[in-house]
């Protein structure tokens, strides 16, 4: 088991006063069977009042608003979380189970396609084939293995508004973009699966006490029987060095932060990303 402290920190710069904005933030990791989170804050400067509530997909989502004249805000937040491997698979389901009327039903809204996860004729051929020759839990892990024999990784090719076939037609892109391809390949094939937000220590022997710059990322959890994770970017299963934060079907339902506000001139925007191993 691992303790892991993340600081997270937002600040935007406007280039004229903004007299109002309207905020949310999903930055809280959530507690489940593989971590549990000891603390979390989540403060602003200038600060503000805020509340807390759980959104459709199950991700803790900090709400504030700010009706003061302001140039900037930076947005922190601080969490200890403990993790674990996840554990023993359970029973794993057939490809005539994921077909059946019933699995079909309950995951419905992770097997349609997503602005940011088309459905396309190619990726379902390359599905097809996948699912020929494997299993379904087998064929997560080849979605996988042919997503990164397709792209390339390599920040600042694509955005936050990207699509899995965007990043496919350049070749190349970040977390983000080998998640939402393979969601294509995964719905296409009909098994259920999410975008799943969070962080990443980048050292597997990570010294205890020692803060590092590590980054947002993403990868997906399917199912197959059960939920399961796994990281397509560096194509493995996550350990403790993975902290989970938001789930949805792409990376729209978990932006780290979204809002509106109400000024002229565009924002600069500087993201930074601490995590600490404590024990």
């Amino acid at each position: 088991m691992w303790r892991l402290r993340v600081v997270h920190t937002t600040g935007y710069v406007y280039q004229s006063p903004v007299t109002a904005s309207y905020n949310e933030a999903r930055l809280t990791p959530r507690s489940d069977s593989r971590q549990n989170v000891i603390l979390n804050r989540v403060e602003t400067i200038p600060a503000t009042r805020s509340y807390r509530y759980v959104d459709y997909w199950g991700t803790a989502v900090t709400a504030f608003d700010l009706h003061a004249p302001h140039t900037e805000l930076t947005v922190t937040s601080s969490s200890v979380v403990e993790t674990e491997p996840p554990g023993p698979p359970a029973t794993k389901a057939s490809w005539s189970e994921l077909r059946s009327e019933s699995v079909i039903d309950r995951f419905d809204e992770l097997l349609r396609p997503t602005v940011r996860t088309p459905a396309a004729k190619h990726i379902a051929a390359v599905g097809k084939k996948i699912a020929k020759s494997h299993g379904p839990a087998d064929a997560v892990v080849a979605a996988a293995e042919w997503v990164r024999g397709e792209l390339d990784y390599l920040p600042g090719t694509t955005s936050v508004q990207s699509s899995g076939l965007d990043a496919l037609k350049a070749g190349k892109g970040v977390c983000q973009d080998f998640v939402h391809l393979s969601l294509m390949v995964l719905r296409s094939m009909g098994i259920p699966a999410r975008y799943v937000s969070g962080y990443l220590h980048p050292t597997r022997d990570a010294a205890i006490g020692e803060p590092v710059a590590g980054r947002s990322h993403a990868w997906v959890q399917a199912w197959t029987g059960h939920w399961w994770d796994h990281d397509p970017t560096n194509d493995t299963a996550i350990t403790e060095q993975y902290v989970g934060v938001g789930a949805g079907r792409d990376y729209s339902d978990v932006a780290p932060l979204k809002g509106i506000y109400s000024g002229v001139g565009a924002t600069d925007l500087d993201v930074v990303v601490e995590v600490t191993r404590l024990a």
